[in-house]
């Protein structure tokens, strides 16, 4: 059995407290720092479980990619777009003037597909985002899918794309 001598007793318990305390340091940031964090994902949540308007399966005919095939003879894209705010007013009124119109966000959908060419998707989704957050204030949020039906990858596929999800915060920022 291992006995301490006082001194090697003082000497580990000084260590073993300065171990300690370090960890118990990084404990306390690390549950701050996910505090913070949480609270930030929670209200993006809590915005995403609300009312939005749901357009889904758009086609259009575009010249967005890297290959110059793509920019020369263009391919099909699918875009679903999800658009948040509150719709309780509108269902209450039934008036067009208390919600925005899924054409609306049709036509700058397809405005974003069918004009200049991107090389990414990406570059696509956040114009398709940035516009209809940029136009209308009352949503609070928006998530765009851009899909790529035909794509040069061996295999059975539906779609390859990027899905992007915008809040009022974000844009704002950037103006």
């Amino acid at each position: 059995m291992f006995e301490w001598t006082g001194d090697e007793y003082a000497m580990f318990s000084e260590h073993f407290n300065g171990i300690f305390s370090g960890y118990m340091a990084i404990l306390s940031f690390v549950y701050q720092t996910t505090t913070i964090h949480a609270s930030v994902v929670t209200d993006h949540r809590e915005t995403l479980n609300g009312d939005k308007l749901v357009l889904r399966g758009l086609k259009f005919h575009g010249y967005h990619g890297v290959k110059p095939e793509e920019k020369k003879l263009g391919q099909k894209f699918l875009i679903d777009v999800d658009a948040w705010m509150d719709l309780q007013v509108a269902g209450n009124s039934d008036n067009l003037s208390d919600t925005i119109s899924y054409t609306a966000i049709y036509r700058i959908v397809k405005e974003v597909v069918e004009g200049a060419s991107h090389n990414l998707l990406e570059s696509v989704a956040q114009l398709i985002a940035s516009t209809i957050l940029s136009k209308y204030h009352q949503l609070s949020a928006v998530r765009v899918q851009v899909g790529k039906p035909h794509v040069a990858v061996q295999g059975s596929l539906d779609y390859l794309g990027v899905e992007i999800t915008r809040y009022r915060s974000s844009v704002d920022m950037q103006s």
